[in-house]
């Protein structure tokens, strides 16, 4: 992988991790909260658990992403996570007006950070990462 290759595999990655490592940490700090729109806007049995299971996904995923640390294992773990909430969260095409303008372009930018992160599976972290699969 050449200089130029390396340097911009570096920074898709910690662009792409960023979002996921804020949002993960916000939602740690806010528990209690998180756990309450997760319950409103997804109608899932256990809110808990899928709130506590959000945060180890984008915490611990974004961290490995930054690191290079298994992260075509993380990436795909977070591609999937970031389509599935679309389907459970973001379900614009139940909704109306404002909502689901809202909604369908949460869904639209979850669906284009879902690419960037199979492009990590796809392709690897690149030379500068600390972990197996580097390029």
């Amino acid at each position: 992988m050449s200089a130029f290759s390396s340097f911009f595999a570096f920074f898709a990655r910690i662009f792409l991790a960023v979002l996921f490592v804020v949002s993960g940490w916000t939602k740690l700090m806010a528990f209690d909260g998180t756990v309450q729109y997760v319950a409103q806007a997804s109608n899932l049995p256990a809110p808990q658990i899928f709130t506590a299971l959000t945060i180890l996904v984008e915490l611990g995923g974004g961290i490995l992403l930054v690191l290079g640390l298994f992260s075509r294992f993380a990436a795909f773990i977070m591609a999937g996570f970031t389509l599935l909430t679309i389907l459970l969260v973001h379900h614009f095409w139940t909704m109306a007006d404002a909502e689901m303008q809202l909604n369908q372009l949460m869904a639209m930018k979850n669906l284009a950070i879902a690419g960037g992160l199979l492009m990590v599976t796809a392709f690897g972290p690149g030379a500068w990462a600390i972990g197996p699969g580097r390029d």
